[in-house]
């Protein structure tokens, strides 16, 4: 299962992948083109984040003030942290506060599209079942209907909101099988390392700090402070894997792609305190029978973050780009750019959050311009296709998680799997394809000239692998690019002092929520954020409450 698996040898609900360096390019407008190669035809659209706009914050060219506001608060950024920040104020009674956010609507990666067959994902596509101590995640999870009840002490999903069976599948030798796991042709020391791994992984899992606190936990601030295990964000998991006598090649791989599916970056990259979060922070807990099953809908995580965004649904104000921040007197002055009136607009407010990346506030805060740089966001591609059949040789059932080994990417989610109804006139899936690269912004840079040809050809080479025939049943793609796609931990990160200098809170009137301050980009982060960066603007304490 993704994001945290406990491990059973038993059942071995596991998974390996192939993984390689991918590639993706920043975003560009919508537009459709028409492919005729082989005689072969489907529409293919091409979009992402307004990296056209949002690059105006180098020239800052934009025309004079117009007219200005006052609000008494004001969060910059609609994403998930912003719209957590909307939730808590309106919990605390403030409705006197305003959401700006670029795009033309909120969500950032976890916003979606729908076409005539099914909703999809634009991004982050499901939430593991929460940790039973995280009360104010479970606490918004009632209030969103996903938990329905409680039963001796454990909270009660909705049966529809999990994952329906059959779960996951590998296509591997040719052949389709259930699980994750490849059964055939794994050799008796690979699986034994594997018994080996998840065992520590659930050392990991338990072992508290001389505080009582976790050593992996979620949110990261809830992390025990003794600071014995920091050594791990010292080296690369790779690193790791390589002092603790692994060498199953499956094993490499296996890991390898946990660390892509959270961070972006395979283990060469990420460090091994990251690496072993992925395993260890999740408790699966939050059911009486130790359940790993997942939340998930046909619009991913759009379907969260529907629900944050009822707070505020009266309060966020799109297509603004933030250019210039500063504190004046009393106030902070916000000018930003409006890109369907085109023009300026000063806001002027009494505290602001900064609910943005930090490759943004560098442009907007000189005094984050250094510590900013250091960074790293991993980009990533999604591509949505819709086929009138997916044709394979039958021997396992179409999952909602779908892996093929070997292949570049890192697999395809079946949308309309949690749709009550199992017949559908044509099928949609969603593959992911992240990469892993030592520069980041040069790949960014460099991709820039793939034409639209290369990425139709990077998607269809891979699904061809288990769906020979699958070009000739897709009629659309819909492709979209996130330059900065997730924050991804590298070695000294996560225990460095960038992230405790960008979170700094300036003059008590400009406060920051972001989950790559965080160090991880996971919902729980980015929606504790926002939280906690309420309740210091109101000058409580940072713990959610």
């Amino acid at each position: 299962m993704k994001n945290g698996e406990n491990y059973n040898p038993k059942s071995r609900r596991s998974f390996l992948k192939s993984v390689s360096a991918g590639i993706i390019l920043v975003s560009v407008p919508s537009f459709l083109i028409a492919c005729k190669e082989k005689a072969i035809n489907f529409a293919i659209r091409l979009s992402g984040t307004n990296h056209i706009l949002g690059h105006r914050l180098r020239t800052k060219n934009f025309p004079k003030i117009s007219k200005t506001i006052e609000i008494p608060y004001l969060i910059i950024g609609g994403g998930i942290a912003g719209l957590s920040a909307g939730r808590q104020l309106k919990k605390k009674g403030i409705e006197d506060f305003l959401i700006l956010e670029l795009e033309t609507e909120a969500g950032g990666n976890s916003r979606n599209r729908e076409n005539k067959y099914s909703k999809y994902p634009l991004g982050a596509h499901y939430l593991p079942l929460p940790n039973i101590q995280d009360k104010e995640l479970v606490r918004f999870l009632e209030e969103s209907k996903i938990i329905v009840g409680h039963e001796d002490g454990f909270p009660v999903f909705d049966e529809e909101q999990l994952t329906f069976m059959p779960q996951e599948r590998l296509f591997i030798k040719n052949t389709w099988q259930e699980s994750l796991v490849p059964k055939f042709g794994v050799s008796k020391t690979s699986e034994e390392e594997f018994n080996r791994f998840f065992e520590i992984m659930s050392d990991f899992r338990n072992k508290k700090g001389e505080d009582g606190r976790f050593i992996f936990d979620i949110p990261l601030a809830n992390i025990s402070k003794d600071g014995h295990h920091d050594f791990l964000d010292k080296i690369t998991m790779k690193e790791w894997l390589v002092q603790n006598k692994f060498l199953s090649e499956e094993l490499y791989q296996y890991v390898n792609y946990c660390c892509r599916d959270d961070f972006g970056l395979g283990i060469e990259f990420v460090s091994a305190w990251a690496g072993i979060h992925y395993f260890a922070a999740r408790k699966h807990n939050a059911t009486k029978e130790k359940t790993e099953n997942v939340l998930t809908w046909p619009e991913g995580n759009a379907r969260l973050m529907n629900h944050l965004k009822e707070y505020s649904k009266d309060k966020i104000v799109t297509n603004h780009l933030v250019y210039e921040a500063g504190i004046k007197g009393e106030n902070v002055i916000v000018n930003a750019y409006d890109d369907l009136k085109k023009e300026t607009v000063a806001i002027v407010a009494s505290k602001v959050i900064f609910a943005t990346p930090q490759f943004i506030n560098g442009y907007l805060l000189a005094s984050r311009q250094t510590v900013t740089k250091e960074f790293h966001y991993a980009p990533w591609l999604l591509a949505t296709l819709t086929v009138k059949d997916l044709d394979d040789n039958n021997s396992y059932p179409l999952c909602w998680d779908n892996v093929i080994y070997g292949a570049k990417g890192l697999g395809y989610i079946f949308n309309q799997h949690e749709s009550l109804g199992q017949i559908q006139e044509k099928k949609v899936i969603t593959y992911y394809y992240s990469f892993s690269t030592a520069d980041l912004k040069k790949s960014r840079k460099e991709l820039l000239t793939k034409p639209e040809s290369y990425w139709k050809e990077l998607i269809i080479s891979d699904l061809k692998i288990p769906h020979p025939d699958i070009e000739n049943n897709i009629e659309e793609i819909d492709i979209q690019r996130i330059g900065h796609g997730m924050i991804s931990p590298v070695p000294g990160f996560l225990f460095g002092n960038f992230r405790a200098e960008a979170s700094r809170t300036i003059e008590d009137k400009i406060f920051f929520a972001h989950s790559d301050l965080s160090g991880i980009s996971i919902f729980e982060e980015a929606f504790h954020q926002g939280i906690n960066a309420v309740n210091k603007m109101l000058n409580e304490t940072a713990l959610d409450k």
